[in-house]
């Protein structure tokens, strides 16, 4: 059955990038505590935003709601002359800041958190700030790599080598960093060169831990369609019948369109989606 999503498509449509981006409940949730959101800025620079928030807590949809909207809007409120990795890790400080607080005056909302990636493309550069469990993949000369550390217990016992003793311990998804608990949060700044071709995929954990990375890869490679890419990886996550609710939001670089080339600094317009 196709998945019943949330639209939060957005596109850029130009000469040289593609995007969108679609979040959904999944099979078993009541409530999407995911969120999702795209701003284009001028004809240079993109931001794709994505955020999972905590379950158990009252507050996990609001407070991924707000990691997006409030990392979008100080995003645009920075000046560009910080240039965009500064820009993006002071808007995911800002989102941090104002869940924490709101979290502090609203009692029922106490303890809510959230995971977060941000990635923004400008002039043939990513840059991301990450905090949480939501993943960054590139695929590129046919495999995929995933860009992003996980800030799990078991992300970080892998990271020293010993890693969980049982596949399905019940604290191996916990989270070691995230938005809203703390005043200041740890968060990852990431900055590589793009090339012609390149996918990115940034996604929730209600997708990959439901699909592996060579079915990742598959969906990625199927075609130049984003809005299409996002749809067939969440209408396979929800045919397992994954537990979670899941986002995908999938980048396209270099693609050929109908529009005469004007470089790294085509003009970004309209939206994708359905």
């Amino acid at each position: 059955m196709p998945a019943a999503a949330t639209d939060a498509s957005e596109g850029i449509d130009g000469a040289q990038v593609v995007a969108a981006s679609l979040t959904d409940r999944g099979t078993l949730r009541e409530a999407n505590e995911d969120a999702c959101g795209m701003h284009v800025e001028g004809a240079s620079c993109a931001l794709v935003v994505v955020a999972d928030g905590v379950s158990g807590y009252e507050g996990g949809e609001v407070a991924s709601r707000m990691a997006v909207d409030v990392t979008i809007r100080a995003f645009r409120e920075a000046p560009a002359s910080w240039g965009p990795l500064k820009r993006v890790y002071r808007a995911a400080q800002q989102a941090n800041i104002e869940i924490h607080d709101r979290a502090l005056v609203v009692t029922e909302l106490r303890g809510m958190s959230t995971t977060l990636t941000a990635v923004v493309v400008q002039d043939g550069m990513l840059h991301a700030a990450h905090v949480g469990d939501t993943r960054l993949y590139l695929a590129r000369d046919g495999k995929l790599v995933q860009k992003t550390k996980d800030h799990t217990l078991a992300g970080e016992r892998a990271r020293i080598g010993l890693g969980m003793r049982e596949k399905g311990h019940p604290d191996r998804s916990t989270l070691t960093h995230s938005l809203g608990r703390e005043l200041i949060a740890a968060i990852d700044r990431i900055s590589f060169p793009l090339l012609k071709d390149d996918v990115l995929l940034v996604c929730t954990d209600g997708l990959y831990n439901v699909l592996d990375d060579a079915e990742l890869f598959e969906h990625l490679a199927r075609g130049p369609h984003t809005a299409e890419t996002c749809r067939s990886l969440l209408d396979a996550a929800n045919a397992r019948g994954t537990p979670d609710n899941l986002t995908a939001a999938v980048l396209r670089i270099g693609v050929t369109s109908a529009r005469p080339r004007a470089g790294w600094r085509s003009v970004f317009g309209r939206l994708l989606g359905r």
